[in-house]
Order: C-alpha cells, then structure tokens, then sequence
C-alpha cells in the first residue's frame, strides 16, 4: 500500500497551474508557476477541488495595508491528497485525503492541549507566507516569488500546507464534502458545539444567513434550539435556511420603525439566548448583541470586519450577565473535532449536501466569484482537473 502511493516527484519542484491574482478586485489568471518540495515539518498538497469563501473576497478586494496579498494565490477552502512530506513529518503519507485549515492546531502548546484554539506552536505569522520561515515556496513563470494566503493558497493544483494547518479525512467522506468541513460549514456548526455550546431548547438569531450562518442553523438544530431566527436582506435564502432547521425569518427592511434587535427581543420573549454575528459588520455585532437575553445572552461574533471598526459597549451591560466572545474556526480544535464533524456526516446526523449549490471547472474560477458576489451561491466548488 505504501509502494502505490510513493511520489515520483517528492523532493522535486512541480511545475503546475495556479489561478494568480495580480491587483485588488482583478479577475484570476491561470499561469504556470513552480511549487517547492516541502521543508522540515510541511506537506505538498494535490488540490482536488477547492471552494470561494467571503473570506476570500474580503482579501481579494483589499487594495492596501497589512491584508493586501499581490501578487498571490487565494483559495483557503479546499480538499486534495499528501503528494509528499518533509522531514520529521509523521501525522500524514503519500496518499493520505486531508483539508487545509485556517486556525493552527499543533497539539502540544499550553493553547492546544488545554481551553481555546489560539495555538501558540509559532510567533505570530504572517498570513502570506509559510508560518515557520515566512517565505514562500511559489514561483511564478518569470522566477518571481507568489504571496500566500491563509497558511493554504488552493487555487491551485499543488500547494505547500504546514503540518498543524492540515487535518486528515476519512476516505469514506466524499472530496467536495471534505472540501466544506476545511472552513466555512466547520465554523458555524463548530460554533454551535464549542464557543456557545447551545443547549436543547434555547432561541437562537443568526445574522447573515450565507454558509456560515446557515451552518450555524444546521448547528443549532442538531443542539435541540427550539427557535432559529435566521436575519437577511436576501429574502431569496429563507427558503433554503428552512432545509437547515432556521424557524423564523426577519428581513431588517421590513421591521418599520423597530430595529431588529426589538423584534428579536419581541418574537423571544425578552431576547435570544445565542445570537450569532455572521457577516462581518461591527453595526450588526452591535445589532446582535442588543437582541441578546438580559442577564444570561451571549453574542458570538464569526464574520470579519477587516476596516477594524471600534465596537462600544457599556459595561454594566455586561456586568447586568450578557457576554461577547469571538471565535475564529467556530473554537474548534482542528484536527480532532474536523474528523468528528466529518463522522457525523457519514452517520447522517450533519447535512452538508445543501452547501453546495453550483459546481464548475478550474478554467471557470471567475465565475464562482461572480456567483458569489451577486449572492446566488453559497458553496461553489471548483474542480482542478473535471
């Protein structure tokens, strides 16, 4: 078995495609570029079929300042095989399914082993670069080297992923399935069951209802929450956060003169136990935690809001028992809770079929985005050679 899956080209550059992107807001080129073999505790990765993320978009459209990655390869949601390994890497082979992922998780710092999943394994790394050295182990065809992106950079049909930015799947799950649990489905469903830890009949408002939101549904209903309401402009997903367990709808055009924190305080008799912040937006966290219960509601916050604005609020608010926390990935532990996710998929207790609503090849990878962009996607997922 291990004679099957042994690479010929391990310890040698690939050359192979990439979809670059060379300013903010440009379409994605398919160029040629060359991809190093792996360093000392890194896997290079055969992409099988990667997906468009907000995240993505969010970075792709930042012209300047420390989230300005050009030129690059984008792309952190992904599944593909171990086409080789460097040294003293023993967790992964040759042949092996596995998803890169956002959030480090080397399972042996204090973070790790104990509460939280901040792993602290390195300093502070760099977002466009390898975590251990900083550099990059992409070259594009005139030499030059490419920025990475998210510890991952799958728009492409190879990539180099450290160890503790890779989790091993069951084979049994399908690759386009894998592909989901790599980010966005992960960090909704995952924070329903780690940062809130949702009980059997609370009342639940999620705002923004794109994957991580309607994850955050599919979460919830697996937690027994009694009600899920679920916020949007785009009336067009209520009918689709119905099939994931959302109860309620509230579209924020249609509350008149009330905000949508006094309708949601209205429609749960007081607030909502667990209100979940999707989107990104500091007015809507702020939105969110006002529709939260007196005295025991807690606001989670899953969307990025990259401009950084200030969130203000009173502390005898907090003191009064509500709470505001954060959690990238949903607070999971990447590679011992992304394998379980995977198994409840495989035990038909996690849907994930609904995610993906469009599929197309690698040379059509601008149209997931402008699938994305005009809202009539959730998961697109792109096929590197189908």
């Amino acid at each position: 078995m291990e004679a099957k899956f042994r690479s010929d080209t391990a310890g040698k550059p690939i050359r192979c495609r990439a979809a670059v992107c060379r300013g903010a807001g440009e379409p994605l080129v398919i160029e040629e570029i060359q991809v190093a073999p792996p360093k000392s505790g890194e896997v290079r990765v055969k992409i099988i079929c990667t997906s468009l993320c907000h995240g993505d978009i969010s970075f792709w459209r930042s012209e300047s300042g420390p989230f300005s990655f050009f030129p690059g390869i984008f792309g952190h949601e992904a599944a593909g095989t171990v086409e080789s390994v460097g040294e003293n890497v023993v967790e992964v082979k040759a042949g092996d399914l596995v998803v890169p992922v956002v959030q480090r998780n080397c399972g042996e710092c204090r973070d790790c082993k104990f509460k939280g999943n901040a792993c602290t394994k390195f300093p502070a790394a760099s977002l466009n670069a390898m975590p251990r050295d900083g550099s990059s182990r992409f070259l594009d065809k005139d030499g030059q080297p490419l920025h990475h992106f998210l510890f991952a950079s799958s728009f492409a049909e190879y990539t180099v992923v450290d160890v503790t930015h890779l989790v091993k799947i069951s084979p049994e799950v399908p690759v386009d399935k894998a592909c989901l649990l790599s980010c966005g489905v992960t960090t909704g469903v995952g924070a329903t069951m780690k940062a809130a830890q949702i009980e059997e009949g609370s009342t639940v408002a999620i705002f923004g209802l794109g994957t991580v939101g309607l994850a955050v549904a599919e979460g919830a209903r697996i937690r027994g929450a009694s009600k899920i309401i679920g916020i949007d402009k785009n009336l067009e997903k209520f009918e689709i956060a119905k099939k994931f367990g959302v109860t309620d709808f509230v579209n924020p055009t249609s509350c008149g003169k009330d905000s949508v924190s006094q309708v949601i305080r209205e429609m749960t008799d007081g607030g909502a136990d667990y209100c979940f912040e999707c989107v990104g937006s500091t007015s809507l966290i702020r939105e969110a935690f006002d529709g939260s219960r007196q005295g025991c509601g807690k606001t989670v916050i899953l969307g990025a809001d990259l401009h950084g604005s200030p969130l203000s609020i009173h502390p005898l608010e907090i003191l009064a028992g509500k709470s505001i926390m954060g959690a990238t990935l949903g607070g999971i532990k990447p590679k011992q809770d992304i394998p379980h996710l995977a198994q409840k998929y495989l035990k038909k207790e996690l849907r994930l079929d609904g995610f993906i609503t469009h599929e197309v090849s690698f040379e059509e990878i601008n149209k997931a985005f402008d699938l994305l962009l005009q809202g009539k996607s959730l998961r697109c997922i792109i096929w590197m050679n189908r």
